[in-house]
């Protein structure tokens, strides 16, 4: 079976298996989408009205300004991989409450387990507190933290903020795009780190 069946097979697995409340109100669930065999693995926060109504995540307003990121560093959608803490969209777009993040915790986690990115990159405060709670996203953004976690084989991680944060905020698209283009210099630090 090829990575790409695996991963069809793992959300399809958690379609029926994902007890999230948030199923309830959504049009349907938001599987992460790319490639992967993927060094880099992008986590948001959760799903917006576009992903929701078509199933893809960042396909909106704030997933148009990442793919021009992206773009900065040479890099394409179909290089990375990418996913949000929760997988139904939260009504009205409110932030996820503790108890979604808890339900859909362990989908993202057989994700990551399965396309072992060499970086995760959280997009927002919301992702990074899942996994770094004492941390502040206004001191932590840009800064590559590392640290071992017992239900996933990555740790590297680099927080950035949220892409829909900087549409609107000028100061922090500039410090959004200036962090972005450190991941090529991360990546290759890491990657000279541990060989494969």
């Amino acid at each position: 079976m090829s990575k790409v069946q695996e991963l069809e097979k793992l959300h399809k697995k958690w379609f029926k298996k994902c007890q999230c409340a948030l199923k309830e109100t959504a049009t349907r669930p938001v599987p992460g989408y790319g490639n992967p065999e993927a060094q880099i693995v992008f986590i948001g926060e959760a799903p917006g009205k576009q992903e929701d109504i078509q199933g893809r995540p960042f396909i909106g307003a704030a997933g148009k300004f990442l793919d021009e990121m992206l773009g900065t560093i040479k890099m394409k959608r179909e290089y990375i991989y990418i996913t949000n803490i929760v997988k139904y969209r939260p009504p009205n777009n409110r932030d996820p409450l503790p108890k979604e993040k808890e339900d859909c915790i362990d989908w993202l986690y057989d994700e990551l387990n399965l396309i072992k990115p060499k970086l995760i990159i959280f997009l927002g405060r919301h992702s990074m507190s899942n996994f770094f709670p004492d941390q502040k996203i206004s001191e932590a953004h840009g800064k590559l933290l590392i640290k071992k976690f017992k239900n996933i084989k990555t740790e590297n991680f680099l927080p950035l903020y949220h892409p829909a944060a900087a549409l609107y905020n000028g100061g922090m698209r500039k410090t959004l795009i200036a962090d972005f283009k450190k991941i090529p210099k991360i990546l290759e630090k890491i990657k000279n780190k541990n060989p494969q």
